[in-house]
Parts: structure tokens; sequence; C-alpha cells
């Protein structure tokens, strides 16, 4: 499949156990192998394995994984496990006409970075940094400057318990004037900045009210005083620290290597989770929105498992204004993006109507099998009658195969079988292993893990004398 079939994006459906990491890995390696830059968002915290695409056959480099992967009562010694995953590797892709050189370029060709929010695992990220760090945009594109801007407001708002609207929200409206103020004056405009600005305006004016009667000096305070407690909070200053959010600065080639980009969200809570990837997606479009028109793929946004991020109506998430505009108009520019997930009834369709290709899996219910087909169907008689049979067909499939519709081939559906990655599939990696992978990755020597105290999780369970639910 050429690389800017997916300009028109694509869908990955299935249920655990059908491959769908396996796949969307695959598709990340092929982008690229192709010099397609990839940014992609990890959920589960699976894509880092991207970091171990090793550069030859030898098992000595899976040795620090293969306790990790050894099966119940496998008996086996590390070192043979290791020797059985590296015979594995190489006749899976020998098979695909993938041999050393080509891993060795692979692995020279691409920078993998990996961006852990309110974490130190990996590089940790400044989420308001298009607040608290002024971009060059804002000579160049105020318009883009504007929108990073909105979102990092509305998430400082939402971190305060107050409306995080851009249109209905007075809190919103004023604070955005007050720090594009700052920031068009070339300044930064901090949270200690804007703190003091509430308390002490520096304009008389908002729209054509008097300040005071657009939002009287006593909610100015209360929100002054609420922003001064999350500014004081020391859990809230790690998201204050780290790499700035600059999507068109991590998606730029250097050194002649294509980046690849992953985002892990894997060790924050779900409400972490939908707040950060808001103000990601929100700078994600006004990066696409920015870029001239193309037809070939520039650049791919990959999203494993989207489930909750996207959701129908009336739920609506931060994430999901920012991601319905991606797939409708992300095309235009060249970007393509690609979402997966094994939960399609929890899907807006609406939004995946725009996938140009769909690659479905082993779905377990007919629920989800209805709801994949309708979100494969138009109103054309053709286009439903290819939808049945793709819904017909999942319910025969095995692991690792694909019915796979793509809108810009000739006739379809068809039966796809990915290759095997060459990057280790070795599944969500704790802290601990993410942070060997990334020593190894840059030549540091890495220790096996033998006569080492278990790797924590990355959010820890229950004790055994605690209620509640373990976090996957």
């Amino acid at each position: 499949m050429p690389a800017h079939h997916l300009v028109t994006h694509g869908v990955v459906v299935g249920m655990t156990g059908s491959g769908k990491t396996g796949l969307v890995t695959v598709m990340v390696e092929e982008a690229l192998r192709a010099g397609v830059p990839v940014l992609a968002v990890d959920v589960k915290g699976d894509l880092p394995n991207l970091l171990l695409a090793f550069d030859s056959f030898a098992a000595e480099p899976l040795l620090p994984w293969a306790g990790a992967m050894m099966l119940p009562n496998d008996s086996r010694s590390e070192a043979e496990i290791a020797a059985a995953l590296a015979d594995e590797r190489r006749t899976s892709l020998q098979a695909w006409g993938i041999d050393e050189p080509a891993l060795a370029a692979f692995r020279a060709g691409t920078e993998v970075r990996i961006i852990t929010p309110g974490s130190s695992a990996g590089e940790s990220l400044h989420v308001l940094s298009s607040l608290e760090r002024r971009s060059p945009r804002w000579d160049t594109d105020p318009e883009a400057a504007r929108a990073s801007l909105s979102a990092a407001v509305s998430l400082v708002l939402r971190l305060v318990g107050r409306d995080p609207d851009p249109a209905r929200s007075k809190e919103h409206v004023l604070l955005s004037v007050l720090a594009e103020r700052r920031l068009r004056g070339g300044e930064a405009a901090d949270l200690g900045v804007l703190l003091h600005d509430l308390v002490e305006p520096p304009i008389e004016v908002v729209g054509a009210l008097p300040l005071d009667s657009f939002l009287p000096k006593t909610d100015r305070r209360s929100l002054a005083a609420a922003l001064n407690t999350l500014l004081a909070s020391p859990t809230f200053a790690s998201w204050r620290t780290g790499a700035t959010l600059d999507v068109a600065s991590w998606l730029t080639p250097q050194g002649g290597k294509t980046p690849a980009v992953v985002v892990s969200v894997a060790h924050l809570d779900d409400e972490e989770r939908a707040l950060v990837l808001g103000v990601l997606l929100e700078e994600v479009l006004s990066w696409t929105r920015s870029l001239p028109g193309r037809q070939r793929l520039r650049a791919l946004v990959v999203f494993d498992e989207i489930y909750g991020f996207l959701p129908p109506h009336p739920q609506n998430p931060p994430t999901k204004r920012p991601l319905v505009s991606l797939m409708k108009q992300a095309r235009a520019f060249g970007v393509g993006v690609v979402v997966a997930t094994q939960n399609p009834m929890d899907l807006d369709y609406r939004a995946l109507g725009n996938a140009g290709m769909w690659c479905v899996g082993r779905l377990q219910t007919d629920a989800d099998r209805e709801r994949v087909v309708e979100g494969l169907a138009s109103g054309e008689a053709r286009e439903r009658d290819s939808a049945k049979a793709i819904g017909a067909s999942v319910k025969r499939l095995s692991p690792r195969w694909f019915v796979m519709r793509d809108a810009h081939a000739q006739g379809g559906p068809f039966l796809l079988q990915p290759r095997g990655s060459m990057s280790l599939l070795r599944g969500p990696m704790t802290r601990r292993e993410l942070e060997m992978a990334l020593r190894a990755r840059s030549g540091a020597p890495v220790s096996t893990g033998q006569g080492t105290a278990p790797a924590p999780p990355l959010i820890a369970p229950p004790r055994n004398d605690e209620p509640g639910d373990a976090h996957a």
C-alpha cells in the first residue's frame, strides 16, 4: 500500500488479542521507512516498544527483555528464551525481505523520542508552554498561536474547576486577553504574571464593557486565589517543566533522521489523560492548519486505543473537538490520522466515516460488528454491500488477520496479514523498563535485570487490604 493512501486516514478495530497493536506498530515502522515523520499517542504503554528495533538478528540485545516475556510454566533459561525470540524474529522478517542491513538502516535512519507528561521516565513536557513560553508564531502566524493559547487557558480553567469554554466563559476571555497582551508584546505569560494582572489589571475595557462590568473585582480575586493554589501545588510543578509543546519542531527531521515522537500517557489517570491530550491535539490541529496544502503524506498522527477520547454525542471530552477536526480537515494538508480501538461501540462514527482505510480484526459481539458496518456504510448500495461482507467475514478471523477496505484501491475488501514488526513487541513497559530501553537506544550498557528487584508498575495497584480497581 502506498504511503499516500493514509492521507485519507485509517481506522483499526479488533478485540484484545486480534493483533491490533502489532498492525499499528508495523504501520508506524513503514511510515518511518518511507521518510514520513510520526507522532504517536500511547495510552497503554505499548508504543515505546519502537525503541526495541534492534539492528541485527542476534539474541544478545533481546536478553534483558527475555525474562519479562517468559510464558507461565516455562522452564527455559532467559538465554534460551532470547535465542528463540531471535530465531522467530529472523524467520518472520526475512520472509518479508527484511535482512540485517535493512534493520540497521531503519535504526540509523530514525530518531525515536518518548515524551511522558507529568513523569521523568521519558522526557517531561511543559503542558502550558503555549502560555508560559512565547512562541515565534505570534510573529508569523498569530491565529495558530491564539488557538494553542486558547487550549492552554482551557486546561488551566479545568484544573481550577471553572468553565473552560472559549466562547462562553468570561474567565477564559479575560485570561486570554491578558495573556495575548503580553505575548504580542514579546513577553511570556506565566501563571504568576497572569495572577498579578487579575489583581491589578493593566486594562480597563474588555470588548465594549468596562472591566468591572465584564467580570467584577470579587470574581477576579476569586479566580486569582484559585490560580495561586494551583501554582503553589508541588504536583502541578511537574507539568510546567520539560520539552516545549511544539509539534512543528518535533516532526522536523534532524541530522537526516526521520522522527518518531511517542507521547505516552499510560501512567496518568483518565482525567489527566483527557486534559493533556486535549492540549496536545489542539496543538497538532493548529500546526496542521498552518501547513500548505499537499496531496501526499507529509506526517502521520497515530492514536492507539482511542476509546473514551472520541465518544458519540453528547459526550464531549477535551480531545473530541480537535480529533473530529483532524479527521475532517487534515487530509488537505498531507497529514494522515490512524486511530485504533477494541471498543467500536463507544466511538463517534460520524467522525470516523471520514476514514478511507479500515482494518477490521476479530470482534467478539454482534453489536460490535453491526457498529463497524454502520461506520463503513454510505448511501450507495455498493458500499452497503461491501460493509455487510466485512461484517460477515470478521466472525471467522484468526489472530493477526484483518479485513481491509481501502478507498484508494480497486475492488476489495481484502484479507490482510501484517508482517512481523522490526520492534520487539515486549508489551506495556514499566518506568524502569522504559528507562532501560532509552539507555540501550543511546548505546549505554543495559543490565539484564538478573538479581535485581522487579520494576515497579507505572501506577501502583491497591494493596490486598484496600478496595478499588487496579489500573491496567
